[in-house]
């Protein structure tokens, strides 16, 4: 049959693609662009058959969990040497249901994963989302040389690049090629906003440039040409290309997951039950991998997920079904790739959301082929902005879209979300092919309602080639399309509307037969492509010795000594971290440049911006000199919120990442973001689990956690901070009984801080009762954990007193006792020090929200009167903080409660790490490399007055004398009650470093010590 490359009225204008005596024939448009081939996807690119690799290793069933036997016998085999073809060997699972409290993570090349056929079940068991098996590399690439590409126009599907000088590239090198995401770029594309109140989500100069891997198959004088097609233009006016030669020594490659089944334990009595395994098989910084005869079930999230990092990998004959999670944003994503050059062949999906999916700016070609999508809640297509070489090959998505279109703000700013992407014999609800300014997408052969700009050819035909990539790998590897016809579904040809009476006869003997299934097709694969399970020459992973000797460190508690936060010798010093609690991007761009947050959930990532590795984040703050971090829950859980509307949510598409809260989903209802409703009386696991995790890892490293109980920034200020709020009745089924609908004041205010704080109401009395249990349980053993009652508390005391009493009665009843920090306006603060019972739960003193001004009058808004600090502060002017008034506020305190921790946190405190040091306060911003000895000694001493306000002081008449002072050439310091011998050492404000001079001198009598700087100066007199 021949395609006529005819569109519209611009038919000698636009690529197109025929098939002429079973060859394709191209058409290119006057600027040399042609329809890719998007055969160029897959293991080793789709020319080599997945080998049959040897087990090395045999897993035998095993009731109790599984997980150490299976990732030891994955660590058995990443030991072996490399064999010449790039493989060391087969993990082999014997059949059975193994049970998984941990995960498997595969970090070295050359490992296959084999089950023994579908019998062989890993299951993920309890409540931890993190992905079941995680194919994980590491991002060391290293660039060699970079070089402007000079054509002024690059062409799609092109090979070759013009370069100043090819002598610096040679053939076989790896190499990126960056399309960049310019202005003028974006100007045409219009995507800067979205219509509205929208340029937050705009488009921005550098953001969506496309990164292609390629290697170089020759160099031709400045001329290089690459072993694959690029799959958009490049235009000199929108911004010159670059390539550069790249390595990449921690990619991993030579990958396989095989023959076997995929669950994740759940809720059973919750259809939308989250707290479970969400992904089972996420894939990055690898290369040349498969997935293969492998069914999936339960999970929440993707059945494969592939990240920008993942290439020339291939997913085929591989089922998932009855996934379990809300139907919202970011999950049922079942089979997903950022990645590029990745094939999905034979592939079959139910009960998803975007089934078949590309991601943010996926490079290209990548290709689903031969895939189905049933009872599908959205579309299949491109999903985020601009994937480009993206091919649709006989995908069916059955009551649902195909889509490449430009979704604007959807999406998180999605906009365009395909270019030069095609659906080829495609069967769906409605397919959507707009094309974008600057490029095309192609619709050939589409069966469903049409929408869109694009390119269409032959709709409601059944076209020839059936199947575009295996024609165009057939031309590329030189075969025939007969060595393919085993791929995809058998097509015997359309009927003709005008039967014979035999035809007729022979036709309704067929129609009493259900035709091929693409799951019967899926299935049939363990007959027609048998995987080995020969374990000749393989060792049982019983039989191997393993190092099973796990040496935890011997933590040394946190604790308060003579009043200062301690671990063991060391004072505690450093910087405080503060969580994000709004805001964010899960894109690679914005991922980079993201603060940790302990709760933070971008689902199936990990990593900085992401959900956070917290080995990660304890192991940067040691490296950061940051000694705490601040944490409160999130303003709000979904990004969409970020507008600070006040209005229901559309639908359920939210937006990560995620800032969890404290409770779980109830699967009951609907909230005002369209999830369902939280049940308060049950706490996220994910939530808390993450927090305990981080305070397990930052114990051992000497670092806190502050963990605020409550976040007072949704009871108070702008009307958004409320509309998503766990506790708002219309998101909750615990009648918390406040007004609904919310009071906003002037549509757009809340002022529900005296209702949240009412004690009286029984039921969230009871509610608050047992979330503050609950902050204390999931801490319970730890020293480093900070208990502190709110992130920007401007509360009344009666709430506080409530706090603290639920404290008392806990740790009476359980035996154990809590670091537990004030920090609340001065008025408050005071009067619970004068309790002379509820001071003594009392710890730590932060002065927080209120402080002493530079000109010596007090900064104190009072508690309890229904503003934020910030509106306080509008109010009532801080002022400007100085050495003097910080150091003034902490000694005070310091002082009249010697025993208590004193910490100042308020304004600029990072500003004056001196000031709190010299007054007695601990978790000072100190210099990184401030002398050990030296802040061991400060452990045993108090602040005093010397009577000068240039020179302050910590003294203990046993051990010595610590001194600051500013602008002095010489100082007189009192030694008369010091008995002894004692050096005289000096050190740097700025560095914390000692200098080089040094004295003796002896106690008893007044010294006059002439200082080595006049400007700032510490002296430390220790005794000998």
């Amino acid at each position: 049959m021949l395609i006529p490359a005819v569109v519209f009225a611009q038919k000698n204008e636009l690529p197109s693609i025929r098939y002429n005596k079973n060859q394709l024939v191209y058409k290119a448009d006057s600027l040399g662009n042609k329809i890719p081939d998007y055969s160029y996807c897959g293991y080793r690119l789709s020319e080599t058959k997945i080998p049959q690799v040897p087990v090395k290793v045999v897993v035998e069933y095993r009731s109790s969990d599984a997980t150490q036997d299976i990732q030891n016998a994955i660590n058995y085999v990443a030991g072996l040497p490399l064999n010449p073809d790039g493989f060391r060997g087969a993990v082999l699972l014997k059949d059975g249901v193994y049970s998984l409290a941990g995960r498997l993570k595969i970090t070295a090349s050359g490992i296959v994963l084999r089950g023994s056929g579908e019998k062989t079940i890993l299951k993920a068991a309890g409540v931890n989302r993190e992905t079941l098996i995680r194919v994980l590399g590491t991002k060391d690439f290293r660039t060699k040389h970079s070089t402007a590409i000079l054509n002024s126009y690059v062409p799609v599907n092109s090979y070759e690049l013009k370069v100043d000088n090819g002598n610096d590239f040679h053939a076989g090198e790896s190499v990126f090629i960056r399309r960049p995401s310019t202005k003028a770029w974006i100007d045409k594309l219009r995507m800067n906003d979205f219509g509205g109140e929208t340029g937050w989500l705009g488009w921005k100069p550098g953001q969506r440039d496309i990164v292609w891997e390629r290697e170089i198959a020759q160099v031709k004088g400045n001329t290089i040409i690459l072993n694959a097609p690029l799959t958009a233009s490049m235009e000199e006016k929108y911004g010159s290309g670059k390539i550069t030669s790249v390595t990449w020594p921690g990619r991993i490659s030579n990958i396989g997951i095989e023959n076997l089944t995929l669950e994740s334990e759940y809720d059973n009595s919750n259809p939308k039950d989250e707290n479970h395994c969400w992904f089972a098989i996420t894939m990055e910084n690898c290369k040349d991998a498969w997935v293969r005869q492998v069914q999936f079930r339960h999970f929440a999230g993707s059945a494969v997920a592939i990240y920008e990092s993942g290439s020339r990998i291939t997913v085929e004959d591989c089922i998932s079904t009855e996934p379990i999670s809300e139907i919202a944003g970011q999950r049922r994503n079942t089979f997903f790739t950022m990645g590029q050059q990745t094939l999905f062949l034979r592939c079959y999906a139910e009960n998803g959301v975007h089934d078949f999916a590309t991601g943010f700016c996926a490079a290209g070609p990548n290709a689903f082929v031969q895939c189905e999508s049933v009872n599908a809640s959205s579309f299949s297509g491109a999903i985020d902005s601009w994937a480009t070489g993206v091919l649709f090959d006989i995908v069916t998505a059955d009551g649902q879209a195909l889509s490449f279109k430009n979704r604007g703000q959807d999406g998180q700013g999605a906009g365009w979300t395909a270019a030069n992407s095609m659906f080829w014999q495609c069967s769906a609800g409605r397919i959507e092919c707009y094309a974008p300014p600057t490029a095309q997408n192609y619709a050939y052969g589409a069966w469903s309602q049409f929408a869109g700009t694009g390119i269409w050819h032959e709709e409601n035909s059944h076209i020839k080639p059936r199947s575009l990539f295996f024609a165009q790998l057939a031309a590329r590897t030189g075969k025939n399309m007969s060595a393919f016809q085993n791929e995809i579904l058998p097509f015997e040809g359309e009927s003709t509307s005008s039967p014979t009476i035999e035809q007729a006869r022979e036709l309704t003997a067929k129609s009493f037969v259900s035709p091929l299934q693409l799951t019967d097709l899926i299935r049939s694969a363990t007959q027609k492509n048998p995987i080995s399970l020969s374990t000749q020459n393989a060792v049982s992973i019983s039989d191997v010795k393993i190092n099973t000797e796990n040496l935890k460190p011997i933590v040394t508690p946190v604790s308060i000594d003579n009043g200062w936060l301690v671990q063991g010798e060391n004072i505690l010093k450093g910087f405080r971290l503060d969580v994000p609690w709004w805001r964010g991007n899960p894109r690679p761009f914005a991922a980079e440049k993201a603060r940790p947050a302990i709760t933070r959930y971008v689902p199936g990532r990990v990593g900085k911006g992401y959900t956070d590795d917290l080995q990660q984040v304890v192991d940067q703050m040691v490296e950061r000199n940051s000694v705490a971090i601040h944490h409160n829950y999130g303003l709000w859980y979904d990004r969409r919120r970020d507008d600070h509307e006040r209005v229901k949510r559309f639908d359920s598409e939210s937006w990560a990442p995620f800032y969890e809260q404290p409770f779980s989903r109830s699967g009951q209802g609907e909230a005002w973001d369209k999830l369902s409703k939280y049940d308060l009386t049950k706490y996220n696991p994910f939530y808390w689990n993450r927090l305990k995790e981080f305070a397990d890892l930052a114990e051992e490293k000497g670092k806190i956690l502050i963990h605020q109980n409550y976040f007072q920034h949704n009871i108070l200020e702008a009307g958004a901070h409320w509309t998503d709020s766990p506790w708002r009745p219309a998101n909750n089924i615990n009648d918390t009984g406040f007004p609904e609908p919310p009071p906003y004041a002037g549509d757009k205010r809340i002022y529900v801080a005296e209702q949240f704080y009412d004690i009286t109401h029984p039921i969230r009395r009871e509610l608050h009762r047992m979330y503050i249990r609950q902050c204390l349980d999931n801490f319970k053993g730890h020293s480093n954990v900070i208990q502190s009652l709110s992130a920007e508390y401007t509360g009344p005391l009666h709430f506080v007193e409530f706090w603290l009493d639920v404290i008392s009665e806990w740790e009476q009843e359980t035996g154990n006792n809590v670091l537990v920090a004030l920090s609340t306006t001065k008025d408050v603060q005071d009067a619970i020090l004068a309790d002379n019972v509820r001071s003594k739960l009392v710890d730590i003193i932060d002065i927080r929200y209120w402080a002493y001004r530079a000109n010596g009058t007090v900064y104190a808004p009072e508690g309890g009167k229904n503003l934020a600090p910030r509106q306080h502060a509008r109010k009532i002017k801080p002022g400007k903080r100085s050495f003097d008034s910080v150091y003034r506020g902490v000694s005070e305190y310091r002082t009249k409660f010697p025993d208590k921790v004193v910490i100042h946190s308020e304004g600029h405190y990072t500003d004056y790490g001196w000031a709190i040091f010299m007054a007695g306060g601990s978790l000072p911003v100190l210099p990184q490399k401030t002398n050990k000895e030296f802040l061991k000694a400060a452990i045993y001493m108090h602040p005093f007055s010397t009577g000068d306000s240039k020179l302050v002081g910590l003294q203990n008449e046993n051990e010595g004398m610590i001194l600051f002072a500013s602008q002095k050439q010489s100082i007189s310091v009192d030694l008369k009650k010091y008995s002894g011998k004692y050096e005289v050492r000096y050190l740097k404000p700025l560095n914390g470093e000692l200098l080089s001079e040094k004295e003796e001198v002896d106690g008893g009598k007044e010294l006059e010590l002439k200082l080595p700087a006049s400007e700032k100066i510490i002296i430390w007199i220790k005794k000998k």
